[in-house]
């Protein structure tokens, strides 16, 4: 895996409250801002640093306690996340960026919009997300639907029982066949188990019982909105088109042979999805 080029910046950030969170910089141009999931890594947006850097201004990084930024155990909320992401764009002084979320980030994004609006972003893209993963309703996908805390509490027992066999599994499920190739699968269940057990469990209980549903119909600004197709992990095209629907300038793209990860397993076309939003 290519994790850095000799023309990465590197930064550590400090967060409102004393923080370091890992940042990385690669290219010039208009400028994106990529935000992983739970428990995964900066790491993961390599294909995007392959494929965009040439043209555009790629900045990752690493949600508190996860890949390479600092081991805090303090702060693992869906606003607290989102106040670190704006202590990143204030710090490198980002314009008119497109703020990009997958998963957990996802909220994160609707957590930014919800505190600052459109400043100093201009679109947004929710990869492979939902906006309450508890929520009842018909369009939601997530396998803690209606409230399931029986699930809830099976999964975190899990985690904590065995966190390498859990990591393993969780990312074979990312993929479209529910099977990681070994190469990708060592190194991706590497970065998983970079975040502490503590931290992990607590960032997860918070952003499961957070509902954003109401921010998406505020957004005025344009938003990707790219899902995955597997019977494995995916939210797929119901929870997608409900979210696009939602929002006024919201659009969906299926990706048919992804997963969870479709910036991962259909880097190029997700690229140039991602690239078109850039060049509104």
């Amino acid at each position: 895996m290519l994790r850095r080029t000799h023309d990465d910046e590197m930064h550590l950030v400090e967060a409102s409250d004393g923080g370091l969170i890992y940042v990385e910089v690669t290219g010039t141009g208009r400028p994106v801002l990529l935000v992983h999931g739970w428990t995964m890594s900066s790491a993961f947006w390599v294909r995007q640093k392959e494929g965009l850097a040439g043209e555009f201004k790629v900045v990752t990084m690493d949600l508190r306690a996860h890949g390479n930024s600092s081991k805090s155990l303090q702060g693992h909320t869906i606003p607290q996340y989102a106040r670190d992401v704006r202590s990143v764009i204030d710090y490198l002084n980002l314009e008119g960026v497109v703020l990009a979320g997958w998963s957990l980030a996802g909220p994160v994004v609707l957590e930014y919009w919800k505190s600052y609006g459109a400043d100093r972003v201009s679109a947004l893209a929710l990869v492979e997300m939902t906006p309450y993963p508890m929520s009842p309703k018909e369009w939601n996908t997530h396998a803690l639907k209606g409230h399931n805390f029986d699930a809830l509490n099976e999964a975190l027992i899990s985690l904590q029982e065995d966190r390498r066999a859990y990591g393993a599994h969780f990312v074979d499920m990312m993929f479209k066949t529910g099977e990681g190739l070994r190469k990708e699968k060592d190194w991706m269940v590497r970065e998983h188990l970079k975040t502490p057990t503590p931290a992990a469990i607590a960032a997860y209980s918070d952003y499961v019982m957070r509902d954003y549903t109401e921010v998406l119909g505020t957004i005025t600004v344009p938003v990707l909105v790219a899902n995955g197709d597997s019977e494995y992990l995916a939210f797929g095209a119901r929870t997608g088109q409900y979210v696009a629907d939602s929002i006024p300038k919201g659009y969906l793209v299926i990706f048919e042979s992804s997963g969870h990860m479709p910036f991962y397993e259909e880097a190029d076309r997700f690229n140039k999805a991602l690239g078109d939003l850039l060049k509104c």
